[in-house]
């Protein structure tokens, strides 16, 4: 069951809201009923949001995002929907029972800090737990806790007045983590910080969250910063969630060309991955120098210039690729070879945007477990393979390049191929120059 669910929101503003969704649901427009003096906020939005994960809420000003977050932990109520948290509809509850629920199991960070100007920073950071009645000394210790997750040990005593922009929003950062509420909603809390400021931000926050496992809805008009934070990503426009998913399915299948609009300027080699653009290891060829024998999983990795995760960006995958005609090698947990990443793969996935990424690559069976001496023979159908040049060196190595290939071997790479066939997304001709061809199958 998700942690946090939203079930077909509507806020409206103005005069007879529940008249206004009723049209709204029978397609009367939002601009429609602006002109009678009704203002819809949020129209017919739903999501789920899992434990542990960060749901980023992405879109421009007056698009809704922010309403739709207040309507998560009752500071707006909903002109009509459900807000489910761990099974229970938060819209039901009494005022009473409400604060109870914000004042334990959701905590808030806000754009512009909003911290007590009277208070030390220490007392900011344990407000939260004041209101839950707690004793003092109980309080400032988890509020000293809360500080130093936060970066901000040896500032207790400060006033918020002495702290610069990125330390006063720590400061609400860790009076948001101090009552240890599974919830955390995020209102643009980085937007108003200088660019490096913010980045550090961004870079505590993803360091607080493998610790921490906080299930997180963030709100951002930054389509770059909800790229890096957000496991799953909402797209908002004119109060409508016009697309739902991670990265990598925003980048590379915008539901419109408003979410299109979005993605043209982001930097792709740092949002795709290696496991989204592998080819799937069965169906790896080269051009052999040793009379086309079969090559092992073994083999692969030891011939590849890297190995690296799956979750790697391939933003770091071109130093390896750039001094090797060897695709570099992609591995699980248990370092078994899962699939493979070409040179001609990587330049084509970044070189035409329309390109798809799917399929992705699926766990090897075990005739492709690495270290296994058995061999399987290549396919016959030679569109389903990645042609690259077999190297005359080669040297096994993990999460590192390998020496420099001859200008020979590197300009053989560059006339690698892509095929159309279920392992390959670029989706590339393959030119069928190649000869004596072997298979990473083990």
């Amino acid at each position: 069951m998700s942690r946090l669910r939203a079930e077909h929101l509507y806020k409206v503003f103005g005069r007879r809201p529940k008249a206004a969704v009723a049209a709204l649901e029978g397609g009367t427009s939002r601009d429609e009923l602006r002109s009678q003096g009704t203002t819809a906020a949020v129209i017919d939005a739903s999501f789920s949001v899992e434990a542990g994960q960060i749901f980023v809420v992405m879109g421009l000003s007056g698009s809704g995002k922010s309403t739709l977050l207040r309507m998560l932990n009752g500071l707006l109520e909903p002109t009509a929907g459900q807000v489910l948290y761990d099974g229970q509809d938060l819209t039901q509850l009494s005022p009473r029972e409400l604060r109870k629920v914000r004042s334990q199991k959701i905590s808030m960070v806000f754009q512009h800090f909003a911290l007590f100007p009277h208070r030390s920073v220490l007392e900011n950071a344990a407000y939260g737990l004041e209101v839950q009645g707690l004793p003092r000394a109980a309080r400032e210790k988890r509020a000293m806790e809360a500080l130093e997750m936060a970066g901000l040990a040896g500032w207790e005593k400060s006033w918020p007045d002495e702290l610069s922009g990125g330390m006063q929003q720590r400061v609400g950062l860790a009076r948001a983590l101090a009552t240890d509420a599974d919830l955390l909603l995020m209102d643009e809390s980085f937007s108003a910080l200088d660019p490096l400021i913010r980045r550090d931000m961004q870079d505590q926050l993803l360091e607080l969250q493998k610790r921490l496992k906080k299930t997180i809805v963030f709100i951002t008009h930054d389509l770059n910063e909800a790229m890096r934070l957000g496991d799953q990503i909402a797209m908002m426009r004119d109060g409508q969630i016009v697309q739902t998913g991670n990265a990598q399915d925003i980048l590379v299948t915008p539901a419109n060309e408003y979410v299109a609009s979005f993605t043209q300027d982001v930097d792709r080699s740092r949002v795709l991955t290696a496991g989204a653009i592998m080819a799937e290891p069965a169906s790896v060829r080269t051009a052999a120098a040793d009379g086309g024998a079969p090559r092992t999983a073994r083999e692969v990795l030891a011939a590849a210039p890297a190995t690296v995760m799956a979750d790697t960006p391939i933003i770091e995958l071109f130093a390896p690729c750039s001094t090797s005609s060897e695709p570099v090698a992609v591995v699980d947990e248990a370092g078994e070879l899962i699939g493979v990443v070409p040179a001609a793969r990587l330049l084509a996935v970044l070189g035409d945007p329309t390109r798809s990424t799917e399929p992705r690559a699926v766990p090897p069976g075990p005739e492709l477990r690495k270290g296994s001496e058995t061999s399987e023979t290549s396919p016959a159908n030679p569109a389903n393979t990645v042609n690259t040049a077999s190297p005359a060196n080669k040297s096994s190595k993990t999460n590192t390049a390998s020496t420099a290939s001859t200008a020979s071997t590197a300009s053989t790479a560059n006339t690698a191929a892509i095929g159309k066939g279920a392992g390959d997304p670029a989706g590339a001709a393959n030119d069928g120059t190649a000869e004596g061809k072997v298979t990473a199958g083990a």
